[in-house]
């Protein structure tokens, strides 16, 4: 085709001329890179200059001559949830698990040592490389993280097709054991991208294909076929993205494809808001928490404005901070530009994940548009939500309460699951240690239904609940009995270890120093005795760092909490992870070294 170039290597390379003027530089940009031959073909291709590299997927056949790029100057662009794979790869081999494995996604098929990378790629969105415009949309199979590139009717679609119905590898779409997650996703990625309006694909092995929405249908149907003989009953993959969502009222449905439930508000306006929005349109999670394992992606939303009018998600509304129902937010912030708005105790911890020891937080940072204030009322379009703490299964959740045609609901989030139904002892209570639980908090959550006496509650991983006296009676039951079984289990007569035994706790938990910099760590020490105790604190510190002061004492209220600060230099080795502690006594409760702290000491200019 004019002005685009195919270079044979270890993957097809392409190379997109970019429009140039009488007597200008001849540029273009490479989509992939290969072995890195196309720098050595510049003459034949009448092109002076690759001015960037896009790469579709992070595998060592598309990737291996990354060096030479850098070598040359050429910055390259990499696709998001990639990114750890190009630049942090040693990472990925330093820690990747070999024995007792069941990730068998293709990682190890990635680079063997880092490179630079210079940006991401923007999904959903046009960025212009080099003078070229290009497209970029997410279209996971071949590895989760995989997008293609559209420059005019041109997609340039890496691996996730080869030929018309047929892929190049399919070992590489099992993602774990057993299941079908790289399958399902490359029927879902072919059927969004037949509604793009191409005039050819181009693969990273394989052919030109001339009639792309036939290719692709094709693909679709086969790899269809191919889900459903490795699954018990037949999935119904493409009627999952025709039709994504459930009417639980007329102006309320839940997104049945989101891993966790996204919940969608509509107004007459045509404005929506959602709660919750995590991994939209979810084949399954695979046994990794990486980033490179995770995908966010705006699957769902093609079908909210097809079948409910949708013109745009304004305000997104997370009821915890777990990655299943925040990670998709920034992305619908990004494309949609849709407005996050955060409980105040919420709002923190998405900003500044891992200043806190808490587990299931989303990689980036999340800032808050609006933060709300527990217990305030606000008001989006014809609709006032209230905003109530709801802690137990996480310390930092929110129910969120409204009237919609005619039926005051609350969303619970991750509070309880199963059915709840009346009688029968099926409800638990999702409390999680880790997440800062505490005794009383179902006790109190259950107050707080009885008070509002929802129409219906909805949460995250379960059906809506219709809500009657015997379900609130039921969870008052519970909570009681959760109380109960913890003063049974505890030494609590004695002294208020609480739930998850943890007195002090360092802030910020995982953080970042340049060698032979100075930091502030915070201890919060809370006192398990009912009246007025005295705590020393101790700091550990690896040899070679400085700390400021040796041990410290604080007097801290019966049951209540006090906080120290401790100033620390750091050594001037660059380490990973450095282990810190503080020895802790409270009165005559000797804890040792009860809390730690991670923090990564890096050469200067290095973050």
């Amino acid at each position: 085709m004019p002005g685009v170039f195919r270079i044979a290597d270890t993957c097809h390379v392409y190379v997109v001329a970019a429009p140039v003027q009488a007597g200008e530089e001849r540029t273009g940009i490479a989509i992939d890179f290969g072995s890195g031959r196309v720098l050595d073909l510049l003459d034949e291709l009448a092109i002076d200059r690759i001015t960037h590299v896009l790469m579709t997927h992070h595998h060592r056949d598309q990737a291996q001559g990354l060096a030479r790029a850098v070598g040359a100057g050429i910055p390259i662009h990499v696709p998001p949830v990639e990114l750890d794979l190009f630049e942090k790869v040693g990472e990925m081999w330093s820690g990747r698990q070999l024995s007792n494995d069941y990730d068998l996604r293709d990682d190890r098929f990635s680079l063997l040592e880092p490179v630079p990378v210079a940006g991401v790629v923007p999904e959903y969105r046009t960025a212009t490389y080099g003078g070229v415009d290009v497209r970029v949309l997410p279209t996971p199979g071949h590895t989760p993280g995989s997008v293609t590139y559209v420059v005019g009717k041109v997609a340039f679609t890496g691996d996730l097709i080869y030929a018309p119905g047929k892929v190049w590898s399919l070992a590489a779409t099992q993602w774990s054991y057993t299941e079908n997650e790289g399958p399902a996703m490359t029927v879902l990625s072919c059927e969004l991208l037949q509604r793009e309006e191409l005039e050819v694909l181009l693969p990273s092995h394989g052919e030109p294909m001339t009639d792309p929405a036939g290719a692709l249908r094709q693909l679709s149907d086969s790899m269809q076929r191919y889900v459903n003989f490795r699954r018990p009953h037949p999935w119904d993959v493409k009627g999952l993205l025709a039709n994504p969502f459930v009417e639980v009222t007329s102006h309320l449905l839940m997104n049945r494809s989101a891993n966790s439930h996204s919940y969608v508000l509509l107004s007459e306006s045509g404005a929506a808001l959602v709660f919750d929005f995590g991994y939209d349109m979810s084949t399954g999670l695979v046994h990794n928490t990486s980033r490179a394992a995770r995908r966010p992606w705006l699957a769902s939303l093609p079908a909210l404005r097809e079948h409910y009018g949708v013109t745009g998600i304004e305000v997104a509304l997370p009821t915890h901070y777990h990655d299943d129902h925040v990670a998709g937010m920034p992305l619908l912030r990004d494309v949609e530009g849709t407005e996050i708005w955060a409980p105040s105790h919420m709002a923190p911890i998405l900003a500044t994940p891992l200043h806190h020891d808490l587990p299931c937080q989303w990689f980036d940072p999340i800032p808050s548009d609006r933060v709300l204030e527990l217990g305030e009322t606000v008001r989006w379009r014809e609709y006032e939500i209230t905003v109530h703490d709801l802690p137990g299964h996480t310390l930092f959740a929110a129910a969120y309460e409204f009237q919609v045609d005619g039926h005051r609901v609350l969303v619970t989030g991750d509070q309880q699951d199963g059915c709840g139904i009346p009688g029968e002892r099926q409800e638990t209570l999702n409390f999680q240690y880790k997440n800062r639980f505490r005794i009383e908090d179902y006790r109190k959550s259950a107050a707080l239904y009885r008070r509002l006496r929802p129409d219906l509650m909805v949460s995250g991983h379960w059906r809506p609940r219709w809500v009657d006296d015997d379900y609130l009676h039921m969870l008052t039951e519970r909570g009681e009995e959760l109380v109960a079984l913890h003063f049974d289990l505890l030494p609590l007569d004695q002294f208020d270890l609480g739930a998850d035994g943890v007195l002090c706790r360092l802030t910020p938990y995982y953080s970042t120093v340049p060698a032979g910099g100075e930091f502030t760590l915070t201890a919060t020490v809370r006192n398990p005795f009912p009246e007025k105790a005295v705590a020393t604190i101790e700091p550990i510190v690896p040899p070679g760092w400085e700390r400021e002061h040796g041990s410290l004492t604080l007097r801290v209220p019966g049951g209540g909490m006090e906080q120290v600060h401790l100033r620390l230099g750091a050594d001037v080795v660059p380490r990973r992870r450095v282990r810190l502690a503080v020895d802790l006594t409270i009165g005559d409760l000797r804890l040792g070294q009860h809390a730690e702290a991670l923090v990564d000491v890096v050469a200067e200019g290095i973050r």
